[in-house]
């Protein structure tokens, strides 16, 4: 036979439930009755019945808030230099975000001409660590000189104006294509080092169209 342990306090409640005290109680009026501690009557009818499922007291770690056509911008002496985009972002209480549905990142210039940009199937945001995630299909582009860069993956870190990963990476650079393992890159993606490269090539003729 198992028996559950009770603390003193519900040992005491439940005890009194069973006593002539109680029957006291019973017969008091309407007014006497609510001076009852209702605290204590909670605590006897939980602690005397089934045991309260501890799952339902654990705390909550979803989102706590919704946002949809979400615009983020990013200014260093009032002048725009980054805008995050996407169709729905969900805030958690640790103050991170997620874009579950896909996020667009644009890069300015000092005259607020888009140099390039990162797209990714999903995206995250760590407040802790003030960085972006891209998750899935990952795509960058250098407008300025159609450099192309894709990856499964890919960090961008606002602090160090930088991009990052260890994930394989292809980048497309005039007629040559590149692959490697992990790559760091400024922001703009102008200038970049790829780590273990795997091979090079030419572009066929009219490969990507």
């Amino acid at each position: 036979m198992k028996y559950k342990r009770q603390s003193n306090m519900t040992a005491f409640f439940c005890g009194l439930v069973h006593s002539p005290i109680f029957s006291i109680f019973a017969g008091m009026n309407m007014i006497d009755r609510i001076k009852i501690p209702v605290i204590g009557l909670l605590i006897c009818l939980f602690s005397c019945g089934e045991e309260v499922d501890s799952s339902i007291l654990e705390t909550y770690k979803g989102p706590v808030g919704l946002a949809l056509d979400v615009e983020l911008y990013h200014s260093d002496s009032t002048i725009i230099r980054t805008q995050v985009k996407a169709k729905k972002q969900m805030e958690f209480g640790t103050g991170d975000l997620e874009f579950p549905e896909g996020i667009e990142i644009f890069f300015f210039d000092v005259e607020g001409n888009t140099t390039s940009t990162m797209r990714a199937n999903k995206g995250f945001f760590d407040k802790t660590k003030n960085l972006y995630r891209g998750e899935g299909d990952v795509q960058v582009h250098n407008l300025e000189k159609d450099q192309k860069l894709s990856s499964e993956e890919l960090f961008w870190d606002p602090n160090s104006e930088k991009i990052y990963t260890d994930k394989f990476v292809t980048i497309q650079e005039k007629e040559t294509i590149f692959n490697g393992t992990g790559m760091e890159a400024d922001q703009k993606f102008s200038e970049y080092k790829l780590f273990k490269v795997t091979n090079s090539r030419t572009i066929l003729p009219g490969e990507g169209q």
